[in-house]
């Protein structure tokens, strides 16, 4: 498979993937067992595969370094902050669009500090995404109660840490860090803070119900598609913005299934945040 390829794969994979979240929240599924299930289940996926696939699972120190603070701060931080504001978002669409357009953060820093031009198409991008950015955040009269405004900084949170995660990530795979390597030592990483911070035992999944038991391993599956298809296509895309794009693209998607399927919010003002914020990271791909 080539870097599209597995970019279709986490496209679609991601619009099931926070679909299932989406629904978690409305059912009143913990967000710290939804974040378990979408970590430890993929892990478990990882390790088979990158066992029976001679993966070298050697790093230096130094990269192991980075690693911790990629799956501490920015793969947990991130993945958890992104979850309770898609918990008390209007449509989890508002959230992630914000959330991820994080591919207007690597792309400003890729000018910045890599000395790689900035072309009148992506500076048109970057004003289209950070102008629509704001009619998604904005809250207008005719918008349904909302518990709070809380998710519009997570969301914010969620943009900054996936943005390093990402480039994080790049510079691993750059370095000879092997994909299954990267994702088992980050997803067992991750699965321990989870545990920790949430006291997490044995007594805790059995208390689930079957109905939830089965949202939460389609949320694992899900979740071991999006990021095996994300990872893949950074380690083999010729710049990392491109996967970026097309993962923040799956959101206008999810946009539209959560009013269909939830009956979830969808003003005017804020269906035209969300496409065009679409539009400037598509730019961002030309």
């Amino acid at each position: 498979m080539n870097w599209v390829a597995y970019s279709l794969l986490m496209f679609f994979s991601s619009v099931a993937l926070y679909l299932c979240v989406r629904k978690s929240s409305l059912v009143k599924v913990p967000i710290a067992l939804t974040n378990f299930a979408m970590f430890a289940l993929p892990l478990v996926a990882y390790t088979i595969i990158g066992a029976s696939s001679n993966t070298k699972f050697t790093i230096s120190v130094w990269h192991l370094v980075i690693l911790f603070v990629a799956a501490v701060v920015f793969a947990y931080g991130g993945n958890t902050m992104s979850l309770k504001a898609i918990h008390i978002a209007p449509n989890p669409g508002y959230s992630l669009v914000l959330s991820k357009s994080y591919v207007l953060f690597t792309t400003i820093v890729a000018v910045v500090f890599l000395n790689q031009g900035l072309s009148w198409r992506k500076a048109i991008a970057i004003l289209l995404i950070v102008a629509f950015s704001a009619l998604i955040m904005v809250k207008p009269k005719s918008t349904k109660h909302v518990q709070n405004n809380k998710w519009i900084w997570l969301s914010f949170g969620s943009f900054f840490s996936w943005g390093m995660l990402s480039l994080s990530s790049k510079y691993l795979f750059s370095h000879g860090v092997a994909t299954y390597a990267f994702l088992i030592y980050l997803y067992a990483l991750v699965t321990l803070c989870i545990v920790a911070t949430n006291k997490m035992s044995y007594q805790t999944l059995r208390g689930i119900s079957a109905s939830n038991w089965l949202l939460l391993v389609s949320t694992g599956i899900f979740s071991t598609l999006f990021n095996l298809g994300q990872f893949q296509a950074i380690r083999m895309a010729p710049n990392v913005g491109y996967v970026n794009a097309i993962n923040a693209g799956s959101i206008s998607l999810v946009t539209v299934l959560a009013v269909i399927l939830f009956k979830d919010e969808l003003t005017l003002q804020k269906a035209g945040g969300v496409f065009g914020v679409s539009v400037g990271l598509l730019l961002l791909l030309v």
